[in-house]
Parts: C-alpha cells; sequence; structure tokens
C-alpha cells in the first residue's frame, strides 16, 4: 500500500502545507485525498505568496477586483478565503464521515497581528464567520498575545490551530489556553461538542539554528564534542517526542482522560492534537523524511510540503516511533545545558524570527497584489 496512505494505520493523519488554484481546479487536490488518504491543507502567507506570485493562477480574479476598483485588502482577503473555502469543500466528506477529526483546513491571521491580542482576536473572529465552514482552523501564532487570543476564540467556538510553536515550555502555555478556553465556553452556557484544535509545533528549523551551534563544539576538540557531535540533528525529533509524552499527560487517551480534561471530553469536546510542522528537510544531508519517519503515532498530524509529501510515497517506511526513545530524548534535551547552549532563548529567538518569516512574504505578497491591481486599473481607464 501506498507508504502515505498506511500512515493511518499508525493513527496519524497528513495534511498538505501548500496550496494552489491549480490543484482546486484540474483535480489534482481530489486525487490526492483520495489516493494518498490526504486528512487537510495547511496555509500561511508565505505559501499563498509562492503561489499567488509564482503562476498566472490568479491573474483573472486579480483583474476582476481591478475592474471593481478593489483595494489590496480587499482583493488579498477574497482570494484567500476562496481557495480555502474551496478546499474545504473538497475536504467536506472526509470530515463528515470522521465524525469532525478530519478534512480541514487552515487559514492564518495576517502575521503582523502577532503582537496585538485584540487584532488577532477580531480578525480570527472575522475569517471564521467569513469562511462560513465547520471544517477550517484559524491559525494563531504561539506569541504571548496569541495565547490570549487562543483562549477568546476557543471560547467563542473557533477551531485554532496553533502555529510557530518551537519550545515546550510555550507549548505548556498553549495546552492550557485551549483548555480555558473550553472550560470558559461551558461557563458562558455554550455546547462544547466537537469543539477542536491542533498545535503545530515546528521541527527543522530548530535543527537549522542549533547545528551550526552544535557544529562548533564539535569541532573545538573539548571534552563535551562527541556528545556535540551525536547531538547534531537530533534536538527538533527530540523535542517534538517530549511535546508528545507532554500530550499524553495533559490530556490521556479515550478511557483514561486526564483529570482535567475528561468532564470537558464527556461533554464532547476532543483533544488538542500535535501537528508536525516545518518538515520539509533543510539540511541536504539528512533523510529527505527525516521528520516524518521519526514521529509516527497516533492522535498525530504531519503537514507536509508536497515534494516531502512525494518522496514519503516513494520511500517511506510506516512504523508506530513517536513513543519510542523518549528517556534518549530527554537526555539530549539536558545535555544541551551541559554543552552551553540555551533551548528556551534558542526557541524564542525561533518564535520571533519565524514572525518575521511570514511577515516579509505577506508585505511582499500585497505590494504585488497592489500593482497588479493598479496596472489593471489604468488598463481599465484606458478602455
Amino acid at each position: 500500500m501506498n507508504p502515505v496512505k498506511r500512515l493511518q494505520e499508525f493513527g496519524q493523519s497528513v495534511y498538505l502545507d501548500e496550496i494552489r488554484r491549480s490543484w482546486l481546479l484540474d483535480g489534482t487536490l481530489a486525487r490526492l485525498i483520495e489516493d494518498d488518504g490526504l486528512h487537510g491543507v495547511t496555509s500561511n502567507p508565505a505559501i499563498f505568496a509562492k503561489a499567488i506570485t509564482g503562476s498566472k493562477d490568479y491573474d483573472p480574479a486579480i483583474r476582476a477586483h481591478a475592474k471593481a476598483g478593489d483595494d489590496v485588502a480587499t482583493a488579498y482577503e477574497d482570494i484567500v478565503v476562496s481557495d480555502i473555502q474551496d478546499a474545504a469543500d473538497e475536504f467536506r466528506a472526509v470530515f463528515d464521515r470522521s465524525g469532525g477529526r478530519h478534512g480541514i483546513v487552515s487559514l492564518e491571521v495576517s502575521p503582523e497581528l502577532a503582537d496585538d491580542a485584540e487584532g488577532t482576536i477580531s480578525e480570527g473572529r472575522h475569517l471564521w464567520r467569513r469562511l462560513d465552514r465547520p471544517n477550517v482552523f484559524i491559525k494563531v501564532p504561539a506569541t504571548p498575545a496569541g495565547l490570549d487570543a487562543i483562549r477568546t476564540l476557543t471560547r467563542d467556538g473557533v477551531n485554532v490551530n496553533v502555529t510557530l510553536l518551537f519550545g515546550l515550555e510555550r507549548y505548556r502555555q498553549v495546552i492550557d489556553a485551549y483548555l480555558t478556553g473550553l472550560e470558559q465556553r461551558l461557563e458562558d452556557g455554550n455546547d462544547i461538542s466537537g469543539a477542536i484544535s491542533v498545535a503545530s509545533f515546528f521541527l527543522s528549523r530548530i535543527d537549522a539554528l542549533l547545528d551550526p551551534r552544535l557544529d562548533e563544539i564539535a569541532a573545538s576538540g573539548s571534552a563535551h564534542a562527541q556528545r556535540a557531535k551525536e547531538l547534531r540533528g537530533e534536538i527538533a525529533v527530540a523535542s517534538a517526542k517530549v511535546a508528545y509524552s507532554i500530550q499524553q499527560e495533559a490530556f490521556g487517551s479515550e478511557g483514561s482522560w486526564s483529570e482535567r480534561f475528561a468532564p470537558l471530553a464527556a461533554l464532547g469536546a476532543e483533544p488538542q492534537r500535535l501537528l508536525w510542522a516545518s518538515t520539509g528537510t533543510k539540511d541536504p544531508t539528512y533523510s529527505d523524511v527525516k521528520y516524518v519517519e521519526a514521529l509516527i503515532g497516533p492522535d498525530t498530524i504531519n503537514t507536509l510540503p508536497f515534494a516531502t509529501l512525494t518522496a514519503y510515497r516513494d520511500h517511506g517506511q510506516p512504523a508506530q516511533r513517536v513513543t519510542q526513545g523518549l528517556q534518549e530524548a530527554r537526555a539530549a534535551l539536558a545535555d544541551l545545558k551541559v554543552l552551553g547552549i540555551d533551548l528556551l532563548e534558542a526557541t524564542d529567538s525561533l518564535e520571533r524570527d519565524g514572525v518575521e518569516l511570514f511577515v516579509k512574504p505577506y508585505r511582499d505578497l500585497l505590494t504585488a497584489i497592489e500593482g497588479s491591481l493598479n496596472a489593471g486599473k489604468a488598463v481599465a481607464q484606458g478602455d
């Protein structure tokens, strides 16, 4: 069987970390759902920037907005909302068959709101209403301001995908924000049955940041050189395995829910699942399926760029591994301190850098759309 599809045997869902309008129109997404058992799609400003500026797929829509005299904000929102709605409709049968656990598509709030809780809440509510689909997630960054937004949007009944999550302490705060939001929603007298959320734990960027530091220590000839060499490329997966243990402790599992989650589960709420993100391998010396193979396990999601999905279909070797080597994972994180590497400091910097990595393509995309709108308006006026 297709290795991608076989991941379902081990309780893992696969999302596609990419979206293009042409895939919605030519049946590519429908084929991926059928052939690979795809369970969802994630998007972000960088993905839309690549899709819109790197193809002619969106030219007709931009021309229509130019003719209507729309501004760049209106055009951008209409374009991305349309794609997410169409993708959600493609997955609707999967969503319904799974009782609302699978078949979900994500749209992110503006990255410029990462430090603005009220702005994030307002835009999250607006996009949720505008999308008008039960099988969508609103992506909210795991910044301090984002934690407030996660609580409030969950309380509002919005499905939240927590993004840009790198650190274990922050992950504990994310879990608390979700549970608090559910508890507050219940206190408000609202239904929590079917409440869903995912926490997107980013992987390859952790190794991309720490590997050069480990290489320096390995080359130093110090007493810690060998251990630094051993830890190269291991910290992201180690962090993810510890995160999975945190998730299991916080929520438990069906039949043995945790003390805090049990009353919520009894009323139909779902545990917040971990989603492995940033799973495309950045170091060419590593396996192109490195961040898939090591983290297969129950009630997890892995969102894959198209190239990684294709690679796993070709030579993936599915087996449950996320719970293996937990003791070694904890030891690896502990040994970072011995080497003089502060993991919390590193993940905090990744969070800030991650916001900027989304802000730039977002702004560049708006500039590109604005240029196209202005050109279209000039042509229309000439006519």
